[in-house]
């Protein structure tokens, strides 16, 4: 039975498929929709996207897309493993600016889904890690957006021990406070 965790941002969803395993190794459904729509997630999702990061430390993010092409994300990590990070970018929201981070891995199964509203972004803990994500909206360069990985104003403890690996896009990418959302809170 797939499990379901609320986080500290009320609308991030952990979720724990289960997993059936023997000697030969395990079998696991990643997605159903009629599944997912049962624990609430009613996004439907057009794409999926698959990341290779080869160094550990790795940094992506933070991203986003903003309406008319805003995405939810369910993101997992098919080997290796990531810190994931969700933060709330919805303008009224009570948990604006805020961030939740978890471990996912091959191991461990674990998926996160990020709602529409949300910038997402990852640091690598193991060589070679794989990240596999499935978006609501296709991508569309317009309105994509990204924010500073190190905004001392949202203040993520990134799980890093040395200098992160970063695209230049990410490195110069703003802070929060010079970040005009249009992305809105509906409660």
């Amino acid at each position: 039975m797939t499990e379901i965790f609320r986080t500290a941002l009320p609308d991030v969803i952990r979720i724990l498929p289960s997993r059936f395993g023997d000697h030969r190794g395990f079998f696991s459904e990643t997605y159903s929709q009629l599944a997912y729509a049962n624990l609430g997630i009613e996004a439907v999702f057009v794409q999926d996207n698959h990341s290779l990061s080869a160094a550990v430390g790795t940094v992506r993010g933070l991203h986003f897309q903003v309406p008319p092409h805003a995405q939810a994300k369910l993101v997992r990590c098919g080997r290796g493993a990531i810190f994931d990070v969700a933060v709330d970018i919805r303008r009224g929201s009570p948990t604006y600016g805020r961030w939740a981070g978890f471990t996912l891995s091959a191991e461990n199964g674990a998926q996160l889904y990020i709602p529409v509203g949300f910038a997402h972004g990852f640091a690598t803990l193991e060589p070679d890690s794989e990240i596999i994500y499935k978006c609501s909206d296709y991508y569309a360069p317009e309105t994509e957006g990204a924010l500073r990985w190190d905004d001392s104003d949202i203040g993520i403890a990134w799980p890093l021990t040395a200098a992160p690996v970063l695209s230049e896009k990410d490195a110069s990418a703003p802070l929060l406070a010079d970040f005009n959302s249009p992305c809105t809170f509906e409660e």
